[in-house]
């Protein structure tokens, strides 16, 4: 029995699609979908992008949210890890404001994901 070997042309499907997106944009997209995965942190995010000052403290939120600090803490660490916030400390609490290109670049995906 002999086997030949199919060409993409010899097969059923379709033809490749877009390229797909760069492995490290991927991996940065992913990782803010993973921040993103918590409703805590998204009502975090939503609270601080929404901020008219354009910056958050931290000593607000825990009350607001209804959480102890140090869950708190945590939250914002993984927002501050994916990039969808920065951190500045001020005495003796921190700041945190959103990052827009962040924001846009998770938006630009959700709107069009085979153009991110």
């Amino acid at each position: 029995m002999t086997t030949t070997a199919l060409s993409p042309s010899d097969t059923c499907c379709a033809p490749a699609g877009p390229a797909l997106p760069p492995a490290e944009h991927a991996a940065r997209l992913a990782a803010v979908f993973k921040a993103l995965a918590d409703p805590t942190r998204v009502r975090v995010l939503a609270h601080v992008a929404a901020s008219p000052e354009g910056t958050v403290c931290a000593c607000h939120l825990p009350e607001l949210l209804g959480i102890s600090q140090p869950t708190l803490s945590h939250h914002l660490k993984t927002l501050t890890a994916a990039g969808l916030v920065t951190r500045e400390q001020r005495g003796r609490w921190a700041h945190y404001t959103a990052v827009p290109a962040a924001l846009d670049a998770a938006r630009a995906f959700l709107a069009d994901p085979a153009g991110a």
